[in-house]
């Protein structure tokens, strides 16, 4: 043998940081078994900063080790850095974990995940001894976020701490060969958490199903907090789960089995289909199924999407396990299920999602006809996240909160978004912690809520914030929380316009630190002349931005009652087309009609808006398609579903006017859509042309200023028409366009760009 290949390798000794996503994955035990595999000794343990490891042993060894940690880190890790140095040798002959190090924190919390199929494979076993647990989980998958109060991610700092391991139970959590190796949420039967059902006996699951088939709405405890529940395919259930929640015609989501059950009613194609089989369980919204609505009467009426969401946690899983007649084995999720049912956050009113047993009760009293409970304590409230297959609608569970990570370090901030879809987003260097969504702030439980998760952040990731940004609108909660917050500690407050933070937020998840063009549109905000903007052309640099044009302003017939009531704004569309004297005839259903058209021909009470949003309200009026919206953006929404169902069309020749002071004026287009009877054509009509006038507008001004990059923000590029229309030409135009992916385009975006400008400030 070569002398070469006998000789030993020369020991050596490593300290490694790991950052990231670190804590609550298994990424201890994983370490473990790797230094057990290369025959390496040290140790490995948790703290503030993440994981902290030292490795002793043949050179080469180690070297595979640290390789290692971030190619095959556990199914729940995202590894954000790996540093290493040398350290002095120890005497420790083997490797062990150690106990957690306290200090201050400055690693990430992990989300919460879906139950995994280990998991399930033991959840379906009669033979397993956490056969049919509704708590079942591992270090791969289970609560994380909204049972952790504070860092370290230890059992003592969770809600976990309530209940004590039972010896089996404790025997895997010691045993580092055992996926529950150091499995913080592990439980069995015999520990707990255990379901309970309120008001009634016997088999909870059992029990709870029955009711569901019996047309009940049940409220059952999620993992961040309530849901109400009932038979979707049930017609007189969801009417009157929609009377009682006052839920008019907002659209529900719901929940199937598996992904084959939901194809009757959806399109899934293959990324719907890995979103809806991920582990943060989201709620996708896909393409109707011809008889879809006639299958789920009630449901989404009128819209061409369907929200559709999986199984999460295992109570849910066992809801449809019951309900497949109780099979052995896993087989059973792979085949269809014809239970399908409405899964909808409990938060009557428009309030925060409900949380405690006991909150539940007072809160949900007349809404709903049983309570499906159980003894762990939600540490923080979450509602599900909402997403497309390119785009968040709202970013929630299974993703907050997860950094965002970004271009350059500054001084840690607090930015508390705006009044509607509020969310929050602290910084800590170059990373964004953008908050789940909380809420529009029309009530008080909400701005509550505000509060509470500004103060539960923060003391989670232990920043202090030395910088707070808010919304330019001064009557806002969130701004005079900020406000009274900055005041209070002495710091620096930042006041940041609507649609600079919507372009900015675009900006911050890209990392674009040049100068770039931005097209913001949306439904309002407050304008630095306190005009009522929404439809702007900005140029952005980082803190500053300048407007470069807007869209032709239409007057707001009766101010706020104009964006409720989309008649109006094609009132004023009439009348800016010179045919005011056609309101009356048009709209004989609404009292109104003849105080408006005297409204806007005296001027009184129209104040003008650049609105977006206003636009669409005003084009689908025309077409009739809503003159009262029973939600928010319910016009533009079913504006859209009528042009996806009648397909592409060509841009109406001379539809709009770009004018010299930077104004996009599309009046020739409502003229033309005043006149037209085909209100699919309409839909279509509006869509390409306002697509193409987007894209004119932003070209013009690129070319004339040198920017080549162009940002879409603002909740109307939620419409995936405008979207891709307005990117598709853009990009023909040899424009980079960005577009929102990482937070929603929507005001849940808000805050991150404030923080982002605040940041730079």
């Amino acid at each position: 043998m070569p002398l070469l290949a006998v000789r030993a390798q020369p020991t050596v000794c490593r300290r490694i940081r790991v950052r990231g996503q670190v804590q609550g994955v298994g990424f201890r035990p994983f370490v473990y078994r790797l230094a057990q595999e290369l025959n390496l000794a040290g140790w490995v343990r948790n703290d503030g900063e993440g994981v902290d490891i030292e490795a002793r042993g043949a050179a080469r060894a180690v070297e595979a080790l640290i390789a290692r940690l971030e190619t095959e880190a556990p199914p729940l890790a995202s590894v954000t850095a790996v540093e290493v140095r040398d350290a002095p040798p120890g005497n420790a002959r083997g490797f062990e974990i150690k106990a957690s190090l306290r200090g201050a924190a400055n690693t990430s919390v992990t989300p919460d995940s879906a139950t995994c199929p280990d998991c399930l494979a033991e959840l379906f076993d009669p033979a397993n001894r956490r056969w049919r647990h509704a708590f079942i989980n591992c270090t791969h998958c289970g609560p994380r976020y909204t049972l952790t109060r504070k860092l370290p991610y230890d059992r003592p700092h969770t809600s976990m701490a309530a209940f004590e391991m039972c010896p089996a139970c404790r025997s895997e959590y010691d045993d580092p060969a055992d996926r529950r190796f150091h499995a913080q949420p592990n439980a069995c039967p015999e520990c707990g958490p255990r379901l309970a059902l309120r008001d009634g006996a016997g088999d909870p699951i059992v029990e709870i199903l029955a009711r569901l088939l019996r047309g009940e709405i049940v409220a059952v405890k999620g993992l961040g907090g309530y849901h109400l529940a009932c038979d979707a395919t049930n017609a007189e259930a969801v009417a009157r789960l929609r009377e009682r929640k006052n839920r008019e015609e907002k659209p529900f989501a719901v929940m199937f089995a598996n992904s084959v059950s939901v194809a009757p009613y959806a399109e899934v194609g293959d990324a719907e289909r890995t979103l809806l089989e991920s582990r943060e369980r989201p709620v996708v919204l896909l393409a109707k199924r011809d008889g879809c609505d006639a299958a789920l009467p009630g449901i989404a009426p009128g819209l061409r999407e369907l929200g559709a969401m999986l199984p999460c946690t295992p109570i849910q899983f066992l809801l449809f396990h019951e309900a497949a007649g109780r099979p052995s084995g896993t087989g059973w999720l792979a085949v269809p299920q014809k239970l399908v049912l409405v899964m909808t956050s409990a938060n009557p009113g428009g309030e925060p999602i409900v949380r405690d047993d006991d909150e539940a009760q007072a809160r949900l009293a007349g809404i709903a006809d049983a309570y499906l409970a159980h003894d762990r304590a939600i540490v923080t409230r979450v509602d599900d996240s909402v997403v497309r297959a390119r785009q968040f609608v709202r970013r929630a569970r299974g993703y907050t909160p997860q950094a965002i990570k970004l271009a350059k370090s500054g001084p840690p901030v607090l930015a508390t978004g705006g009044f509607l879809k509020n969310t929050i987003c602290l910084t800590r260097g170059d990373e964004a912690f953008l908050s789940q969504h909380i809420g529009d702030l029309d009530n008080a439980p909400t701005c509550r809520a505000l509060e509470e998760t500004a103060q539960r952040m923060m003391d989670l990731l232990e920043i202090e914030p030395e910088v707070v940004a808010h919304d330019l609108h001064p009557d806002f909660h969130s701004t005079r929380f900020a406000a009274d917050f900055a005041r209070g500690r002495g710091l620096k407050s930042i006041a940041v316009q609507h649609h600079h933070a919507h372009i900015a937020a675009v900006a911050a998840e890209h990392g674009a630190t040049e100068p770039l063009l931005g097209l913001a549109l949306d439904g309002v905000g407050m304008g630095t002349d306190r005009g009522a903007w929404g439809g702007e052309l900005l140029r952005a640099d980082d803190e500053r931005f300048t407007r470069l044009g807007h869209l032709r302003e239409l007057q707001l017939p009766g101010g706020d009652k104009a964006a409720r009531e989309p008649w109006r704004m094609a009132a004023a569309a009439l009348f800016a087309l010179g045919r005011g004297a056609e309101i009356r005839a048009r709209f004989p259903r609404q009292r109104a009609a003849g105080a408006v058209a005297m409204m806007l021909g005296g001027n009184a009470h129209t104040p003008p808006t650049s609105s977006c949003g206003r636009w669409f309200d005003a084009a689908a009026g025309l077409a009739g398609v809503r003159e009262l919206a029973a939600f928010e953006g319910q016009a533009a929404m079913l504006y859209e579903s009528q042009s996806a169902r009648h397909g592409e069309v060509e841009p109406m020749q001379d539809g709009f006017v770009l004018e010299e002071d930077g104004t996009l004026d599309l009046l020739p287009l409502l003229g033309r859509l005043a006149d037209e009877r085909d209100a699919g054509l309409a839909a279509a009509l509006f869509h390409a042309t306002l697509a193409e006038a987007l894209a004119a507008w932003a070209a013009r001004a690129g070319r004339e200023r040198g920017i080549a990059r162009v940002a879409l923000g603002g909740g109307c590029f939620l419409n995936r028409i405008l979207g891709a229309g307005v990117r598709r030409r853009l990009e023909a135009e040899g424009f980079e366009v960005l577009e929102a992916r990482l937070a929603p385009p929507n005001d849940g975006g808000l805050s991150l760009g404030q923080a982002w400008i605040a940041m730079n400030a």
